[in-house]
């Protein structure tokens, strides 16, 4: 009798989870942090993969008493996921799709949190010489005119808008070049398939420190104004979707912007990777 009451009590927890969380309908978790009755879900990428976001989610959890559900996404699939009613909020770097978004009217508030930057890696022989390039289109150009194998993610994701956007600048197109292949995987997978072939890629700052020791692959590229990443969070429209649990996307966002949220960004990675992977920038202008 006793493990039947333990089951009934699981399974009435389980449901009082759901039940409070939004009313859209809710993407499987990827992890979650904290306990608390009331659920919401953020979709990320990186930050989720690297830690970040498990630092501040539980923080942020039991401060409200609340369970932040994570789904593991990139840029891309993020903002779709938000834009059918799967999530709450999203944590995203590609500013141009993301001013769309609001701009269109089914995505608010978004707010400036933070950044670090892309690095363009590749062997350490660089046989392209992008190491003697000052400025990152000027890199594409090398690795281009040299026919020098270049991975891109291939992924709708937030490296993958930057990578098209340092192509377009350049004025080439990569895609149905030989020499350019896309993998369609994540940063940390991409990277380890650029280092085992010996290939040049762009990788986000956070990731790459992340796996440095793992990699043969050195920063060639870095330090410019066209590599610079930055992240936003940003709502669903409560007037768009009613069901939202808008108050826990609005109450996280408050808290990403906070000085105490922005200090434990400044120093996440310090202790284990030697530096910060990512720099606070709440309230700066873009």
């Amino acid at each position: 009798m006793k493990s039947k009451r333990i089951a009934i009590s699981i399974f009435f927890t389980s449901f009082l989870l759901v039940a409070t969380s939004s009313g859209h309908t809710q993407t499987a978790c990827t992890a979650s942090y904290g306990k608390g009755p009331n659920m919401f879900s953020l979709a990320t990428g990186s930050p989720g993969e690297l830690g970040l976001l498990k630092a501040l989610g539980e923080a942020f959890a039991k401060k409200h008493n609340t369970t932040l559900c994570w789904v593991k996404a990139g840029t891309g699939e993020s903002m779709q996921l938000l834009k059918d009613k799967k999530v709450d909020m999203i944590m995203v770097h590609a500013p141009a799709a993301e001013k769309k978004a609001v701009e269109d009217g089914w995505a608010i508030k978004r707010e400036l949190i933070g950044s670090n930057e892309f690095y363009i890696v590749g062997p350490p022989n660089d046989p392209a010489g992008i190491k003697k390039a000052k400025t990152a289109a000027e890199a594409y150009t090398l690795i281009a005119n040299s026919q020098s194998k270049f991975f891109s993610r291939g992924d709708n994701s937030g490296t993958h808008s930057k990578e098209k956007g340092l192509w377009k600048s350049a004025g080439i197109t990569a895609e149905g070049q030989a020499w350019y292949q896309q993998t369609g995987l994540g940063m940390g997978q991409t990277l380890n398939v650029a280092s085992e072939k010996g290939f040049y890629t762009l990788a986000d700052r956070g990731t790459y420190l992340a796996m440095k020791k793992t990699l043969a692959l050195e920063i060639l590229v870095e330090g410019e104004k066209s590599l610079l990443n930055v992240y936003h969070v940003i709502e669903v429209s409560q007037a768009k979707w009613p069901k939202v649990n808008a108050a826990g996307a609005k109450a996280f966002a408050d808290f990403m912007v906070a000085a105490e949220t922005q200090k434990t960004i400044s120093g996440f990675g310090v202790e284990k990777y030697g530096a910060p992977l990512f720099f606070p920038d709440a309230g700066k202008p873009e």
